[in-house]
């Protein structure tokens, strides 16, 4: 094991530039003290919206303009240089570096401008398909965002005396269109932890393409890959929030408690669910190769974050994280012949994968398969659509719903669930279904959209908050 730590800084944090280098990068540290850490940055918050499309909203960027044929591509990558000169301008204090900055985001913006015009050409002959290269397009827009951040934040660590060097996995030609490890290790090899600091970029162009294969986690997917290859001593992520027992927009900042320590299993469930620890992928590599990971709070600087390891179990059965999903959709799936016949469950899971509907979880009797889904109405509904084809015999409904998870390391305390149940009663929240794993990590409460919120805050309340003051109480 190496004596550096790898850490990631997410967009939200990175828009932050000061505190990021008060908090982060730099932390009252000075010399060797500096060192021995690699950076993987992503895209200043609201970059990647711009360039590809926004997250939440769909609110179209420079690849949705171009995918669609759209010449408005062309306003929308302006809108991306002056996004990026902007966040250059308030960062920089020394004019010469200012320039720098900004001549790298012109070179960057000019060459992408260039290949999408060449392309836009090529598809106004109406004889080319453009499928393969769209993929292409997406993957490099992508990395747009990320060799901005990394090269920016490089200029300004060296502005402060820090060696900083910007290490630009961006790049690449479908000649040398290497592994992503082979990416890693060649990149990284000359480099000196002793005496340098790495600002990685979170996007990698290599085999197979990162957005293709993670979507929006890829930038985690390289943290993890150069965590593992250099054989960190620990694996760091710095996010905008600590990793709480519950929003605390939701049950009230006063009222949320950081967990401090839970396991792998724990991020997993919180993965399935949409809330993000860390990609799946990325932590299994992390767990394969017992790797600990830390979760910090960008702007807690004293705080030393939430320790996820892979043998953590808590001492004392307890619930540590009440999420949820807030819209689901309960495919039910009824056969009367089912009973007894192979071929329903492969048959109704190709169809789902078919229409990109992530399964949240799923559950079945003799005749009845439940899928809860998380995906667009509208991929719900083509999907149910196809279900009705295939299986002309079998009565297929979705209906809209919410799920509410408890979960944590162990919750395997006698009466939890009666406990859970009684507060979601006295909250008037109904219940749909529940499902209870015998491995006492989690338990899903699936309700109405609307008692979302009310769900939250009941099983907040009492698996949490009262449990905490209970044993407050045995302590004293």
């Amino acid at each position: 094991m190496g004596e550096h730590n790898v850490e990631k800084i997410g967009g939200t944090s990175m828009a932050a530039t000061s505190t990021v280098f008060d908090n982060v990068l730099i932390a009252g540290r000075s010399g060797a003290d500096l060192y021995q850490r690699i950076f993987v940055v992503s895209a200043y918050a609201g970059m990647t919206d711009l360039l590809l499309e926004h997250k939440k909203s769909g609110e179209p960027g420079v690849y949705a303009h171009f995918l669609r044929n759209d010449a408005a591509w062309r306003e929308a990558l302006e809108r991306v240089r002056e996004a990026m000169c902007e966040r250059n301008a308030e960062m920089f204090a020394r004019s010469e570096s200012l320039e720098e900055a900004n001549r790298f985001v012109h070179q960057r913006v000019q060459s992408m401008r260039s290949c999408l015009a060449d392309l836009d050409r090529l598809r106004g002959h109406n004889r080319f398909s453009l499928k393969d290269q769209l993929v292409t397009v997406r993957e490099m827009l992508a990395g747009l965002g990320e060799a901005h951040s990394a090269h920016s934040t490089a200029l300004l660590l060296r502005d402060r005396g820090v060696n900083a060097v910007f290490v630009d996995l961006t790049l690449w030609s479908e000649e040398d269109k290497a592994s992503l490890d082979d990416r890693i290790r060649k990149a990284l090899e000359p480099i000196d932890l002793a005496t340098q600091m790495p600002i990685v970029t979170g996007y990698a162009g290599c085999e197979g393409g990162m957005v293709r294969r993670y979507a929006r986690g890829y930038s985690e997917m390289t943290f993890s890959r150069i965590a593992v290859l250099t054989e960190a001593r620990q694996a760091i992520i710095h996010k905008e929030f600590h990793l709480s027992s519950a929003d605390p927009k939701l049950v009230g900042e006063d009222r949320a408690r950081k967990i401090g320590r839970t396991n792998y299993d724990v991020a997993d469930q919180l993965a399935n669910l949409g809330m993000e620890a860390i990609h799946p992928r990325a932590g299994r590599g992390l767990r394969q190769a017992k790797i600990p990971l830390c979760v910090r709070n960008t702007f807690d600087r004293e705080d030393e974050g939430t320790l996820i390891c892979g043998e953590y179990v808590s001492d004392q059965p307890r619930v540590e994280i009440v999420t949820g999903v807030r819209e689901l959709h309960a495919l039910e799936f009824f056969e009367q012949n089912m009973v007894g016949e192979k071929g329903y469950d492969s048959g109704i899971l190709d169809i789902l994968a078919r229409h990109g509907t992530w399964i949240v979880s799923k559950s079945s009797n003799a005749n009845t398969i439940t899928h809860y889904l998380s995906g667009s109405p509208s991929a719900v509904a083509a999907a149910v659509a196809d279900l009705e084809e295939a299986f002309p015999g079998a009565a297929i409904t979705a209906q809209p719903a919410a799920m509410v998870a408890t979960i944590g390391s162990d919750i395997s305390e006698p009466g939890l669930v009666p406990r859970a149940l009684s507060a979601l009663d006295e909250a008037g929240v109904g219940m749909i279904a529940i499902q209870h794993q015998i491995r006492n990590v989690d338990v899903q409460f699936i309700v109405e959209r609307s008692d979302f919120d009310k769900a939250i805050k009941a099983l907040h309340v009492e698996l949490v908050e009262s449990a905490d003051a209970a044993a407050g109480r045995a302590a004293a």
